[in-house]
C-alpha cells in the first residue's frame, strides 16, 4: 500500500492560536511560498490551495506555487459558480502544462448561501450541486478534446472546444468534498476521488460507501481521500497539551458567535462537523484521538488527529483499511507543523521516505506487516 499525503497552504493566513488574529501570520505570496517548498522538499506528495472570500485567490496562488516547486501536485479549488466551464477548461490546461502536468482540481459547489451572495450567487443548496454537474459535464468532455453543445438550466455553450491540451489526459484529476445527497450523486458522476472531512472511522466508512455503491451504479470506481488537521508530537501528553494550547485564547463568547455563523449555513458536512463537539469544550475527543477543538472557531475542516507519531499513524491507518488512499493534512502553523509531520510520521507511513537529520530514523510502525502484530516492536520504534 501507498499513500498520497498532501499539506495544505493557508492562504487566508496562519496562526500559533485559533481565535486570536493578533497572533496570525498574513498570506503573503513569500510565506506561502515558504509553505510550498517545504513540502515539496519534505516529500508531500501534493498541497491543497483552498478558495473563499477571506482567501487568496488559488489559481494566481498556484502559479507562484508551480513555478517555485519541482515535484509537488497542486490541488487547486475549482469554484463552478463563479466562472465558465470554457474558461475553466482553459486555465486548467494552461496551469497544467505551466507545472508540466501536476494540476490537480478540487470541485467546490459552496456552502455558505451568505458569503455566495456577496459573489452574485443566489442557489440553493441543491441547486448549486445542479449547476457543478452541468459545469462539470461540459468541463471534462472540452479537456477530453471535444467540440461541445449543451443547454441546461445553469449553462449553454454552441460548439464551444478548448484549443490547447492539458499535459494530463483526458483531463486533471478531480477531487471533491461533499456530505449531502446532491454531493453524493455529484462525486459519483464526474470525479476522480471523493474527499470527506475528518468524522470518525464509523462515519468515513459509511459515507465511503455510499459514494462507492452510487458509482458502482454508473459502472465508475473512486478514490477516497480524508481531510485532517495533526497535532503531533514526541510524546502523546505533549500532543493534548498542545492541542489545548491551540484554543486556550478562545472565550465562550466567540464559541458561540462563530458556531451561530456556521447554523445558518446550509452545507451538510459544516452541520455534521458541528454536531461533533455541539459548541462544548467538555466533549472534544469525539473519537480516540480525534479533536474536534479546531471546530470550535473554524469552518469547513475541525478535526486533528493528536498525539505520538505511532498513535497517529496507526489512526491514519484505520482510515486507510477503509479504502482511504489519500490524506489531506495541516497543522497550526503550517511551515512548522510540514518539518514536525513529516520527520515524526513519514517513516511509519508506507511509501515515504523517512526525512533524516542524521540520526537513526524509525522503522516499522502500524502499517508494516513485520511489527503490526508485535507491541513490543512498536514500543521500540516509537
Amino acid at each position: 500500500m501507498s499513500l498520497d499525503v498532501f499539506w495544505f497552504l493557508p492562504t487566508s493566513g496562519d496562526t500559533r492560536y485559533l481565535g486570536k488574529s493578533s497572533s496570525g501570520r498574513p498570506p503573503t505570496l513569500d510565506y506561502l511560498r515558504q509553505v510550498a517548498v517545504a513540502a515539496d522538499t519534505l516529500g508531500y506528495d501534493g498541497i491543497l490551495i483552498p478558495t473563499g472570500s477571506g482567501c487568496l485567490d488559488p489559481w494566481v496562488t498556484a502559479s507562484q506555487v508551480a513555478a517555485a516547486t519541482r515535484r509537488l501536485k497542486l490541488l487547486v479549488a475549482l469554484r463552478t459558480a463563479l466562472t465558465k466551464p470554457t474558461a475553466a477548461a482553459r486555465s486548467a490546461a494552461t496551469l497544467d502544462q505551466a507545472s508540466q502536468g501536476r494540476l490537480l482540481l478540487n470541485v467546490v459547489a459552496g456552502g455558505d448561501a451568505q458569503e455566495l451572495a456577496g459573489d452574485g450567487v443566489f442557489l440553493d443548496h441543491d441547486a448549486r450541486y445542479a449547476e457543478a454537474s452541468e459545469f462539470l459535464h461540459i468541463w471534462r468532455r472540452l479537456l477530453a478534446g471535444e467540440q461541445v453543445d449543451f443547454e441546461g438550466e445553469h449553462h449553454r455553450v454552441e460548439g464551444a472546444r478548448n484549443f490547447f491540451d492539458a499535459v494530463q489526459q483526458p483531463h486533471p484529476p478531480l477531487y471533491f468534498g461533499g456530505s449531502s445527497d446532491a454531493a453524493h450523486e455529484l462525486a459519483a458522476e464526474h470525479v476522480d476521488a471523493y474527499l470527506t472531512w475528518g468524522e470518525p472511522p464509523a462515519a468515513v466508512a459509511e459515507k465511503i460507501a455510499d459514494v462507492r455503491a452510487r458509482a458502482a451504479r454508473r459502472g465508475r470506481t473512486l478514490r477516497y481521500g480524508v481531510r485532517l488537521h495533526v497535532i503531533v508530537r514526541e510524546t502523546t501528553e505533549e500532543a493534548w497539551a498542545e492541542a489545548n494550547r491551540l484554543i486556550s485564547q478562545v472565550d465562550d463568547e466567540t464559541i458561540a458567535r462563530v458556531q451561530a455563523r456556521y447554523a445558518a449555513m446550509d452545507s451538510v458536512g459544516q452541520q455534521r462537523m458541528a454536531a461533533l463537539h455541539g459548541g462544548r469544550r467538555d466533549q472534544l475527543e469525539v473519537s480516540p484521538n480525534l479533536w474536534a477543538g479546531v471546530g470550535l472557531v473554524r469552518g469547513g475542516c475541525g478535526t486533528a488527529l493528536v498525539g505520538d507519531p505511532q498513535t497517529v499513524a496507526a489512526r491514519l491507518k484505520e482510515y486507510a483499511d477503509l479504502g482511504v488512499d489519500s490524506f489531506v493534512l495541516s497543522g497550526y502553523p503550517h511551515l512548522e507543523e510540514a518539518y514536525r509531520f513529516a520527520e515524526l510520521v513519514f517513516p511509519l507511513l508506507p511509501g515515504k521516505q523517512p526525512v533524516t537529520t542524521g540520526e537513526q530514523v524509525m522503522t516499522g510502525g502500524p502499517f508494516d506487516a513485520s511489527t503490526v502484530n508485535n507491541p513490543a516492536a512498536h514500543k521500540e520504534a516509537a
